[in-house]
């Protein structure tokens, strides 16, 4: 006999056979695979991280933001320097997973801690809209310029956007290597794509050949006119606007350092290597899309497509088959990766939650592993918030960048603020070139939440900020409420406090009506053998009643007298809940009551049949000195024996 449910079966199918607990080490990635799924983020935000910068810049300065984008750049190459070598130290000190999370718990204390937490929650949820966005911003560009201009698809950003959240979930519900293999080659191809770009546009170039963007194309971002002064008459504040906005390249730096556990032993040493590997490519990549985007004079469109990388493709490849195919595939290699990038917050993020769960400062069901050993209940708590936030913003990138930078960044600050903390704290090797290497990283990362938090306020940073301390607070409140169910539950009781308490057992045995699950009922109320065994009808229909009293006085299945109740309101709970009190009130007496369950297994059964075992059963959970049993009686399998007896004699 079957004794999987349907929904477990469905689940299998979907999913794949259980993984048992000893396949864990089995679930790990080598530093390859690693690459490919936990530096896709960080890689593929490369992709639009220097056209939020041109977003800021072009509207202002016009085509002199093309040249002031390369000391932005440089700004930001010079950030993502720091924070490598910051992380760096991370991995090799910290080799469970969390990130600053666990560096900010192990040198602040928990409490402090949360402030991560939160800033890497918000991060990941928001990493998850914004790549999936941006992926599919690539494609729609794609048919923007393959096609010659048409736009037909722009209706479909925010359904193809949702279907891709689901698609990851989905990858990521069978588990980690088998999203690593699905995942990891993406990133592979578009650093490919992307050095392809660079070497077509490097031969066009040394031949004079390599073509300017119409800056005033239709759908383009209106230029503004450089003035005299300071950068070509940009401001302070908008230069600090476009370096906020380009800050969103260094997202997914964290993730090597939050996934850490998915790692091979050494994982210390293999996570560190992948970091550097990862901020080489990075810094590359970024340099390369700057570059590119100074000479082409790609700019950005107002409704985000074709976007700044899709043009660059188009003005390096030209025209003709050999263009049209390298466009696809530079197009599809973006639209794959940022898709996949969308991928790392699945890994990082019920990682993160799980640890945090084990602190007491998240519900703990977020550290139990599913079907597939992932951490199943994050992933889908992931999945839920990440597609309402797409669809609160009609999954528009510069919508989103808005949200982006300040958790990133804060998460950054606690890293390197904790890990500054971490080296006063001992005598070591290099100790004061540590300091200071974190103390600066903390500072250089407090500065650009600065910058973010004023220069994008009003463009919905002000959400981020008001979601900060109502998410650390939030943290702060399970955890108490932890910590009180603890005081409760596990207090240090006296010797002998396994005995029995009270002078007086009572059973009492809800009566419905005299039948098997009834009798089922009172036969385990004569195995807890109390001092006394009730059955209780509460009568609510009196002419039922006075046949169920017949019936039972006539019958000779039990020994046990009936009592009815009047119950003339037909609140049958709270008739209930005075009779158990008033059983218990002397404070000598301890009642369990039980409920006759009687379950139904085929749908036609379950609608004919209105069950209030559960409903009676939760109003007394509340009691003092109470103990409610249901009692399930299969009314469905003792149709199927009987017709198996009778077969011809059940109608």
């Amino acid at each position: 006999m079957a004794l999987d449910r349907p929904a477990y079966r469905i689940k299998r199918q979907l999913l794949g056979k259980p993984l048992t607990t000893e396949h864990i080490s089995e679930e790990k990635l080598n530093n390859r695979t690693a690459l490919g799924v936990l530096a896709s983020d960080c890689i593929s935000s490369s992709a639009y991280g220097s056209e939020e910068m041109l977003r800021v810049l072009v509207p202002v300065v016009g085509a002199a933001a093309f040249t002031l984008l390369m000391p932005v750049t440089f700004a930001i190459l010079l950030v993502l320097l720091l924070l490598t070598l910051c992380y760096s130290d991370v991995v090799t000190i910290y080799t469970r997973a969390g990130g600053s999370y666990v560096v900010a718990r192990e040198n602040f204390g928990p409490n402090i801690a949360q402030i991560a937490a939160v800033a890497l929650l918000v991060d990941y949820i928001v990493t998850v809209a914004v790549q999936v966005s941006a992926g599919t911003n690539a494609l729609i560009s794609l048919a923007h310029l393959a096609g010659g201009g048409f736009t037909g698809l722009d209706h479909l950003q925010l359904p193809v956007s949702v279907a891709v959240i689901v698609i990851l979930a989905y990858g990521n519900l069978r588990g980690a290597r088998e999203a690593g293999r699905l995942f990891a080659l993406p990133a592979y191809l578009f650093m490919a794509a992307v050095g392809l770009i660079m070497i077509a546009a490097a031969l066009r170039g040394l031949t004079g050949g390599l073509p300017h963007a119409d800056l005033h194309a239709a759908g383009v971002v209106p230029l503004g006119s450089p003035g005299d002064g300071w950068l070509y008459g940009a401001s302070l504040f908008i230069v600090l606007r476009a370096f906020a906005n380009g800050g969103s390249s260094l997202t997914g730096l964290e993730a090597i350092s939050n996934g850490i556990s998915a790692f091979r032993e050494p994982q210390g040493r293999n996570a560190r290597r992948t970091l550097l590997t990862m901020s080489v490519i990075l810094g590359v990549l970024v340099l390369g899309v700057s570059t590119l985007a100074h000479y082409t004079h790609a700019v950005p469109y107002t409704d985000g497509t074709p976007t700044v990388i899709a043009q660059e493709a188009h003005l390096a490849f030209g025209g003709g088959v050999l263009g049209t195919a390298g466009l696809v595939f530079v197009q599809l290699a973006t639209a794959l990766v940022l898709y996949t990038g969308a991928n790392t917050p699945f890994t990082g993020f019920p990682h993160l939650a799980s640890f945090v769960a084990e602190d007491r400062f998240l519900p703990r069901v977020l550290t139990r592993r599913g079907h597939r050993l992932a951490f199943s209940n994050g992933i889908i708590a992931l999945t839920v918030v990440s597609l309402a936030l797409l669809l609160a913003t009609g999954a528009s990138v510069d919508k989103l960048v808005a949200l982006y930078a300040i958790g990133v960044f804060t998460a950054f600050t606690m890293a390197g603020a904790g890990l500054t903390v971490y080296h006063l704290r001992r005598r070591e090797r290099y100790r004061r070139w540590k300091i200071a290497l974190n103390g600066i990283a903390a500072v250089t990362s407090a500065g650009v939440v600065l910058i973010f938090a004023v220069t994008k306020f009003t463009e919905g940073a002000w959400l981020v900020v008001v979601v900060f301390p109502l998410g650390v607070w939030a943290l702060m409140r399970i955890n108490r409420e932890y910590r009180r169910e603890a005081t409760v539950l596990q207090g240090i009781q006296a010797p002998g406090a396994d005995r029995a308490a009270f002078r007086r057992h009572l059973v009492m045995v809800l009566v419905e009506t005299l039948d098997l699950a009834t009798l089922k009922a009172l036969r385990y109320a004569h195995e807890l053998r109390p001092d006394e065994i009730r059955a209780v009808h509460f009568s609510i229909d009196e002419a039922h009643a006075r046949r169920l009293a017949s019936r039972w006085e006539a019958t000779a299945a039990t020994s046990v007298a009936l009592t009815v109740v009047d119950c003339p309101d037909r609140r049958l709970r709270h008739a209930m809940k005075e009779l158990a009190y008033r059983t218990t009130e002397d404070g000598d007496t301890w009642l369990t009551v039980l409920v006759p369950r009687r379950t139904y297994s085929n749908p036609l059964g379950k609608m004919l049949h209105r069950g209030t075992g559960e409903k009676m059963a939760k109003t007394l959970t509340r009691l003092p000195h109470v103990v409610v049993t249901i009692l399930p009686f299969d009314v469905s399998r003792e149709l199927r024996a009987l017709e198996e007896r009778h077969p011809h004699g059940t109608a």
